[in-house]
């Protein structure tokens, strides 16, 4: 399996589905909704394996932070666009998204927070993570990303990863 195959398999379900849930941000300066265009942007192109259109949107300098048991193979910071398509093929080979659902997004200038519920089976052990939160928090400079922060439960994450 190539490494779009892979990326689309695991992240279409969870950004397409985070894309076709409801939350929208709510009355905005024009700054602050092209930096949300830009972030759900981003994230439907991740949802939909589309791979050039996620390079266009990324600044080259991008970070992705998400913090957690070091001994899960996905734990960043990654830096850099050719850092981030690698992080994301593991990814992709380690954990199944079964749902995903975004219920709160604010944008504000350059930043956009986005909440929301989901769920997964991490193909290490097998295991359902069980419902948890996420948040993230998103960067935008000139129309591209440049920050993709990324909280969740990683204790539950780690303990089914583990199994």
């Amino acid at each position: 399996m190539n490494r779009r195959q892979i990326l689309v398999a695991s992240t279409m379900a969870a950004a397409g589905m985070a894309v076709l849930s409801p939350a929208t941000a709510q009355s905005m300066d024009d700054e602050s909704q092209a930096t949300f265009d830009t972030v759900m942007a981003f994230m439907g192109a991740m949802g939909g394996g589309d791979m050039e259109t996620m390079a266009d949107l990324m600044a080259d300098d991008m970070v992705w932070k998400n913090e957690g048991d070091p001994t899960i193979p996905w734990i960043g910071p990654w830096e850099g666009k050719e850092a981030i398509f690698g992080f994301l093929g593991v990814f992709s080979e380690n954990f199944q998204t079964t749902k995903w659902e975004n219920t709160d997004a604010f944008a504000h200038g350059d930043t956009v927070a986005i909440f929301g519920d989901m769920n997964g089976i991490t193909t290490k052990s097998g295991k359902e993570i069980g419902d948890f939160t996420f948040a993230l928090r998103a960067k935008v400079r000139d129309g591209k990303v440049v920050l993709w922060n990324w909280f969740e439960d990683s204790f539950a994450v780690s303990q089914a990863y583990h199994g």
